[in-house]
């Protein structure tokens, strides 16, 4: 039966569902921009090539992003309780939503990046830019749009990865919607905090995509 206690978990809920994703998605960026810089700057065709480098991170990238998320999240709980104590919920949660979304946002910077027109590159390297300028001034300038559709699409995936600490003692609406949509089998619950996390994802998409299409320099 619903109730006003229902509802003040509910909006709890979207709380903390907001919180993991919108802190995991900036300290994912954080880690993940220099990483996917570095790979774009030391590739075999990048303006400082080094293959040491980029094959140890590149393998980095690989192996965390071909670990299933639940798996990684049981993989982690021993490094979160050690970082958080041995509690868990939307704070404990942010520490494996980091690890996993700093590979995908690093590959995601390394597509970007190397989608600005080499001729640009060169035309910047020849009136004496450095390397530091170059990225800074004409990669990451050039690649804006790319880099906020690409942050679109990371935050819509980390929102998804935050329902599915859910299963594991994680906050957020998707733990309400395992704790009473699956183990109590109240229906109803579990389709409201689906549209939740449906009407989230939209907004996050929509906003984001607004926000690329304004700084794209094409129009």
């Amino acid at each position: 039966m619903w109730s006003s206690e229902v509802t003040n978990m509910i909006i709890a809920g979207i709380g903390e569902t907001l919180y993991m994703t919108l802190v995991s998605t900036i300290a994912g960026y954080i880690i993940g921009l220099p990483m996917g810089i570095v790979l774009t700057v030391s590739d075999k065709d990048g303006i400082r090539p080094n293959s040491f480098i980029y094959k140890i991170l590149d393998v980095i990238v690989n192996i965390v992003r071909s670990i299933p998320f639940i798996i990684l999240l049981v993989l982690l709980i021993p490094f979160t309780r050690f970082l958080v104590g041995k509690s868990y919920g939307s704070t404990a949660t942010i520490v494996p939503l980091v690890v996993a979304a700093a590979p995908y946002i690093a590959r995601m910077v390394e597509s970007s990046l190397k989608e600005v027109d080499a001729g640009v590159i060169e035309a910047a390297r020849s009136m004496g830019a450095s390397d530091f300028d170059i990225v800074t001034k004409v990669l990451l300038v050039e690649a804006r749009t790319s880099l906020l559709v690409g942050a679109t699409i990371s935050l819509g995936t980390i929102l998804g990865y935050s329902a599915m600490s859910g299963a594991v003692g994680g906050g957020g609406l998707g733990a309400i919607a395992i704790r009473y949509g699956y183990t109590r089998w109240q229906t109803d619950i579990m389709i409201v905090t689906v549209v939740l996390l449906v009407v989230l994802f939209q907004i996050f998409q929509t906003i984001g995509m607004k926000t690329a299409d304004k700084f794209d320099h094409r129009k």
